[in-house]
């Protein structure tokens, strides 16, 4: 149901908490507002569909739009949310709240004597029993909605349901009043009109899975000011150092010419998995709550096991109101104040009792130490995640939780507040190392801080240093068409943040690259992406797929050595890490049999020598630069040889050759590029 005029006659039924705060039912609905944000859930659907701030709709009309290849996100629905969505039923994509939903309205005092109310969804799924949860939860002065997401599952019948593929809560209007996406305080663009990611292609060519060419609308702001290609991943954002994410309207279309921001704050990120690397989309049209779960980018999902139980959250959507020729800085620095974990704890911990699975104060503690970092170290972080797993792949304890924060940079000092009691692997990396410093066995206990002391971290070393190329942080972003700017347009986006297939390898590279170490340019003379083939699906200007000479699988790195370098050394290590690498698994991590490079050979071949090939497994694939990242799953490799297959001298060159299989390629359900390649983090020889 839509509510307008009616919503005056069902205050009257309200259940007064103050005289601002109200929480009410109807048949159909069910509503929590104050004097300025009113939010009702429909009972038919489970989603929140209707939202105003201060007499504004915020949503504007319900729409529904087929899925087709490319096309919109999600389940097709706008004009509605907050709300959950997932891919997680044995079919695919699911929309809980349509079935057998129950609601309750909930509302009550805080510690402080503010009045809250509260809607919880939960509906069983009748063909697996999964239990699905939404809160939403409004606190008298403000103008945001605390949610929290839950999925359960308990069938020992069948233990094994499947894989959680995506899990993710919308805010999804279908109305002009917004006017810009952003992603962060540096990158931000208008949104297109109409806007391809809502399912309306006029005047859009789709080049890729939701990837368009827009570039012959004319008087089109976004065309002008960011690029003649708009996709949903071109705005997708880092975990790290994220907070906030949201949608802008200047006012062009508002009531009263206000400005308004619909904004995502993440401030809690210990309920997603991947770590603070992981990176997936934010704002494209819809306002997501994060992807609590997905793989985008290449990192795992968790399985839908027996006795699955994972409440996801506490998530801050916040709506705000400014002056008539605003700014969006202005409202983003007024929802980044609430980005922290210690914010609103003292509520959470007060409605704990409603929300099955937060783990309130008295279940958390601190942890912190003192970290001896190695020289050169820039941009150090401390991790806690799963215990004895790489934290990129901590989904195999779906109970286990994940922090992260900077270590100081002048003492080594760091600490985390708020970690929920168990046992962790500490992981501290550093732009400019190779490699990480890990500890496992790390105790957090309840009401209590761990100090771990002392933490020395030795990095990791295989003798002298001859060279590296690239800056090891976990990126690929250095690189010809990475972090590089686009300076054509006013907005100068992040050339890697467009679609991929407005660069063109072989143009750029005819013929292969071939980096001289020490006089080649990293971002000239270095692509982002090593190919194996190049063109074809999903290329927008070279739609004939071509496998070149060996010009495009096969990359080489020359460097000169004298004689001094290899003396009294015998063997070599060659370090390649990587930012990320896509075999024919794709980004979805399964293998299939019917594919011959699901597990994908990296050869490295030293002045003609084949080294033992690398063999990077199908569940470490990700889709990386094509979905517009320079951050995926990282996986790394050192190669030894002995030092004798190197020479030395005024008139010699060493070659080190980077191979991918010749005319690699994989299937590809949706519009994808069908080549397997890789994205390098940084790479270093050494001797010893």
């Amino acid at each position: 149901m839509r509510l307008t005029s009616t919503l005056g006659g069902l205050l009257l039924l309200s259940s007064s908490i103050t005289a601002t705060l109200f929480a009410n039912e109807s048949s159909g609905a069910l509503f929590i507002g104050n004097d300025r944000l009113v939010s009702a859930v429909n009972k038919s659907t489970g989603a929140v569909d209707f939202l105003s701030l201060d007499g504004q709709d915020l949503l504007g009309s319900k729409n529904y739009v087929p899925n087709t290849p490319g096309g919109s996100s999600g389940n097709g629905q706008s004009g509605i949310g907050p709300y959950l969505d997932c891919y997680c039923i044995p079919s695919g994509t699911y929309t809980p709240g349509g079935v057998n939903a129950t609601y309750k309205l909930l509302q009550g005092l805080d510690g402080t004597g503010v009045a809250w109310a509260g809607i919880v969804m939960s509906e069983q799924y009748p063909p697996t029993g999964q239990l699905f949860e939404s809160y939403w939860f409004l606190r008298d002065g403000e103008t945001g909605l605390h949610t929290f997401s839950r999925l359960a599952y308990y069938n020992e019948t069948t233990p094994f349901l499947r894989n959680l593929q995506e899990f993710r809560t919308l805010f999804r209007p279908n109305t002009p009043l917004w006017t810009y996406l952003v992603t962060d305080a540096g990158f931000h663009a208008p949104l297109p009109s109409p806007d391809p990611a809502s399912g309306d292609i006029t005047n859009a060519t789709t080049v890729q899975d939701a990837t368009w060419y827009i570039g012959n609308r004319t008087d089109e702001p976004y065309v002008e000011q960011m690029s003649d290609y708009y996709t949903k991943y071109t705005f997708q954002a880092v975990w790290r150092d994220h907070s906030v994410h949201g949608m802008f309207a200047d006012g062009s279309r508002s009531n009263d010419n206000s400005t308004f921001g619909a904004w995502m704050v993440m401030n809690t990120k210990d309920t997603y998995f991947g770590g603070p690397i992981h990176s997936d989309l934010v704002v494209d049209g819809i306002v997501y709550s994060d992807y609590l779960v997905s793989n985008h980018h290449g990192d795992g999902t968790p399985n839908i096991t027996d006795g699955f139980d994972r409440t996801f959250g506490p998530f801050y959507f916040h709506f705000n109101r400014g002056a008539v020729g605003g700014s969006w800085p202005e409202l983003r620095d007024e929802a980044l104040q609430f980005a922290s974990p210690s914010w609103s704890a003292d509520f959470y911990d007060d409605i704990s009792e409603y929300v099955p699975g937060y783990v309130p104060t008295s279940g958390r503690g601190s942890w912190k130490a003192r970290v001896q970092l190695p020289k050169g170290a820039k941009n150090a972080i401390a991790v806690l995640a799963q215990n004895k797993v790489d934290f990129q792949d901590n989904v195999e304890d779906t109970k286990a939780y994940q922090y992260w924060a900077n270590i100081g940079a002048c003492d080594g000092k760091v600490q985390i507040d708020r970690v929920k009691a168990g046992t962790y692997r500490l992981t501290i990396y550093a732009d400019g190392i190779f490699g990480d410093y890990v500890q496992d066995d790390v105790v957090v206990v309840a009401g209590d801080t761990t100090d771990s002391g002392t933490v020395v971290w030795e990095p990791e070393a295989a003798g002298r240093e001859l060279w590296r190329i690239g800056t090891p942080d976990k990126a690929g972003g250095e690189w010809k068409h990475g972090y590089a700017r686009d300076a054509s347009r006013p907005l100068q986006p992040p050339e890697y943040r467009i679609y991929w297939g407005a660069y063109d390898y072989l143009d750029d590279f005819p013929d292969g690259v071939r980096f001289h170490v020490g006089q080649s340019r990293e971002a000239e003379d270095f692509n982002y992406v090593h190919w194996s083939v190049f063109g074809g699906r999903a290329n927008f200007h070279r739609p004939v797929q071509e496998a070149g000479h060996g010009q495009i699988n096969n990359w080489t790195i020359s460097f000169d050595a004298e004689a001094r370098d290899l003396a009294g050394a015998a063997t070599a290590t060659f370090t390649v890490q990587l930012a990320g690498a896509k075999t024919a698994a794709g980004n979805t991590d399964v293998y299939n049999a019917t594919q011959p490079y699901s597990n994908l050979p990296f050869v490295v071949v030293v002045n003609g020598r084949e080294l033992e090939p690398w063999i990077i497994p199908y569940y470490h694939s990700s889709s990386c630069a094509t979905r517009s990242a320079v951050t995926c799953y990282q996986v790394a490799n050192k190669f030894t040889f002995p030092t004798s297959y190197l020479a030395a001298g005024p008139n010699v060159t060493n070659e080190i050759v980077l191979s991918l299989p010749f005319n690699a390629t994989d299937y590809e359900s949706a519009l994808l590029p069908g080549s397997v390649y890789v994205q390098y983090d940084a790479l270093r020889l050494e001797v010893q």
